[in-house]
Order: structure tokens, then C-alpha cells, then sequence
């Protein structure tokens, strides 16, 4: 970052002025810190529990240009812990949601959201554009990739984590000899070692914390003042509120990294996660009635079921040619540019399609209480 003291021409304008007020009348602070958060860009990937906070608040502080990359749409399970969107915005882009929301908060700030998976073909073009990126994601292979991309591109990479009650922040690539994300995790876990996202519940307000240890991160590193989380890893548990400091060093052992495609594989290691996501019949009416344009329903019921009933406008796909994997391309041309949502008679079968199109990597929603509830009693058939 090209953030020198002599070098600081931009001047804060009256509003900004009286916006930052406190910021300036910190004395560690003060205007130059200001003007550094003013030229400064920081990604977000993912705008879910760490990145609502995270985002809100390095908004609010004043940095100047604002990347967010997520795919999602909002649900309705995501309001407990994902603060930057509300009820209105369920069934929208969490990219959408979220600059909406950082518009209303400063309109100071300059937004570029890229609705899309990060992938290894896109990583560093998209990184590239940014002084600092914060991972926000909540899979490793996700983690994995974002890192080797920061030390590609010699990026500082603000880690956070979260489940249950505790959550984890780092500073990873600050400097030339800083450990990176490997240096704690060589290899994704072996499948069987990491916790069922099932299983893997989260306290709403653990995300936020954590989210805003983040951001604090990215403020320091910008200004240039206190101690950042370089070679450090924080970890914080809420229940039993103590917070500690483990010491990270760069490994010899970690392998160099040149390029994204020698480490294809453990962008993949996602697939280990045994959820899907779901939707309840209610929400599902709802984006049925206003977005049918933009979603696909595969009913993965057997042939005869489907024949004597089904959602108006589905598709046939049963769960037994999903599982020989002989529906692939056929799914993936069908549902181009679509939201792909799974249907059966209760809920159960439709969850094992989506677990199994997820293996491929195909995202899906899995409709609750299948068929039953949402044709029955929403009249749909």
C-alpha cells in the first residue's frame, strides 16, 4: 500500500469531517490515520456471520473501497448471526444486500461486489485490485485457496473462524517472513476429522465478535499503529469469555507456493461438508411466487410419484439416476444462471440429492418437508 506521510493530498471534507470526529480527536490516530483509511481497499470474502460485522464496520471507519465476493442469496436462517441484511432481503444477493446496506451506512464509501464462487481461475484477478483481504468463508477449501493467492499476489490476509462458542482471528502474510495459513494448517483435515456442518451450530453473536477482531486488524494494519495478529493466533471462547494468544512461526516444511493449479485439491476439500442447505416451505412459496424466472425445481421423487402429482413448473430428476451420476451435465445446462432447489415427498430424499449434486460441485437447496407441506399447503400442484 502506497499510504506514505508525504503522500497523503487528499483532504477530508467538511462532512467527513464531523463523521470521523472521533477517529480525529484520538490522539494515536488523528487526521493522517484518517486519510490512510480513506486511499485504502480491503476484499471481503464471503458476506455471511464474520463478514456482516466485519464489513459494517470497516464502513463505518471510513476505508475507501469496499470489495465483497459471495454467490449466496439471503434466507431466513441467516438473520440470526448475519446482521448486515434484514428480512427484506431474503431471497437476494448477499452481495446486493450487503452494499446496500454499507450505502446507507457511508456513502463515502466505494462498493464492488462480485456475485460469483471464487474459484482458482478467478482468485487473482479479482484479489489483485485490493491492499488487504479479509477471509470471511466457511470452508477450507475456500480458506486454502484464498491464502495461497495472498502469497501470490504478497497480500496480507486477515483469517477469522468461528463455531459454537469460539471463534479464531490471525494476520497471515504481513511481511515477507510471515507464517500464512498453511503454517498452521499444512493439508485440509482428513474427511472424518472435521466436525459435520450439521453438527456445527453457531451462537449469533460469536461471528459478529470475531468479525469485528477482523476489521480491528485491517485498521491497525492500514494505520500503521499497535500490535497486529503477525505470527500470533487469537482465541477467543465466549462461554466461558477468556480469550488467549498461541505463537505462529513460519514452518520448514510448509510448501513454496508458485501458482494455484499444483494445489488444485484442497480447493475441493469443501466437499467433506455432510450439510446442505435447506429452505422451509414457507420461504420457499415466497421465492416461488416473486423469483420463479430464477430458480429450478428438480423433483428427485421416482417417475410414477411425479406423474401423479408435482410443483407446477419442476422438472423430473430422480434421486436414483443422481446417484448412478448420469444427470450431471444434464442438471448443470439446465439450471445455467439459476438458483437449483430439490424436491421430494418429505425432505429426506431431497437433502441426499443435495449432498451428493454438492460432492460434484453443484450448490443446491433442499426444500423441508418436501412435497407434503409445500404443494398441500400452499397449493402449488
Amino acid at each position: 500500500m502506497n499510504l506514505s506521510k508525504n503522500n497523503n493530498k487528499e483532504i477530508l471534507n467538511n462532512e467527513e469531517r464531523e463523521r470521523y470526529k472521533r477517529h480525529l480527536s484520538l490522539k494515536e490516530f488523528g487526521e493522517e490515520s484518517q486519510i490512510r483509511l480513506k486511499k485504502s481497499s480491503v476484499i471481503f470474502i464471503g458476506a455471511g456471520g464474520l463478514g456482516s460485522s466485519a464489513i459494517m464496520y470497516i464502513a463505518a471507519a471510513g476505508i475507501g473501497k469496499i470489495g465483497i465476493a459471495d454467490n449466496d442469496k439471503v434466507e431466513i436462517s441467516n438473520l440470526q448471526r448475519q446482521v448486515i441484511h434484514n428480512n427484506y432481503e431474503i431471497g437476494k444477493y448477499k452481495t446486493d444486500s450487503a452494499e446496500r446496506r454499507i450505502k446507507e451506512l457511508n456513502p463515502h464509501c466505494v462498493v464492488k461486489t462480485f456475485t460469483e464462487r471464487i474459484t482458482s481461475k478467478n482468485a487473482l484477478e479479482t484479489l489483485k485490485k485490493f491492499d488487504i483481504v479479509c477471509d470471511c468463508s466457511d470452508n477450507f477449501g475456500t480458506r486454502y485457496l484464498i491464502n495461497d493467492a495472498c502469497v501470490i499476489l504478497n497480500k496480507p490476509l486477515i483469517y477469522g473462524s468461528v463455531q459454537g462458542f469460539e471463534g479464531q482471528v490471525s494476520v497471515f502474510n504481513l511481511k515477507k517472513n510471515s507464517p500464512n495459513f498453511r503454517d498452521l494448517l499444512p493439508k485440509p483435515p482428513e474427511k472424518g476429522f472435521i466436525p459435520s456442518c450439521a453438527d456445527n451450530g453457531v451462537i449469533g453473536v460469536s461471528p459478529g465478535i470475531i468479525g469485528i477482531l477482523q476489521a480491528n486488524e485491517i485498521i491497525k494494519i492500514i494505520i500503521k499503529k499497535g500490535k497486529v495478529l503477525d505470527g500470533k493466533i487469537l482465541i477467543y471462547n465466549l462461554l466461558e469469555n477468556n480469550m488467549k494468544k498461541l505463537n505462529l512461526s513460519v514452518s520448514q516444511q510448509t510448501p513454496k507456493i508458485n501458482d494455484l493449479i499444483e494445489n488444485k485439491k484442497d480447493y475441493e476439500s469443501e466437499i467433506y461438508c455432510e450439510n446442505v442447505a435447506t429452505i422451509s416451505h414457507i420461504e420457499f412459496q415466497k421465492i416461488y411466487q416473486s423469483n420463479l424466472n430464477e430458480i429450478i425445481i428438480f423433483d428427485v421423487r421416482e417417475k410414477d410419484e411425479f406423474e401423479k402429482f408435482s410443483i407446477k413448473g419442476s422438472i423430473s430428476l430422480p434421486l436414483s439416476l443422481i446417484k448412478e451420476k448420469k444427470s450431471l451435465e444434464f442438471i448443470k445446462n439446465k439450471s445455467a444462471g439459476k438458483k437449483i432447489y430439490t424436491l421430494c415427498q418429505r425432505g429426506i430424499r431431497s437433502e441426499t440429492a443435495s449432498k451428493l449434486l454438492f460432492q460434484e460441485r453443484i450448490d443446491t437447496v433442499s426444500i423441508e418437508g418436501g412435497i407434503e407441506k409445500v404443494g398441500y399447503v400452499n397449493n402449488l400442484t
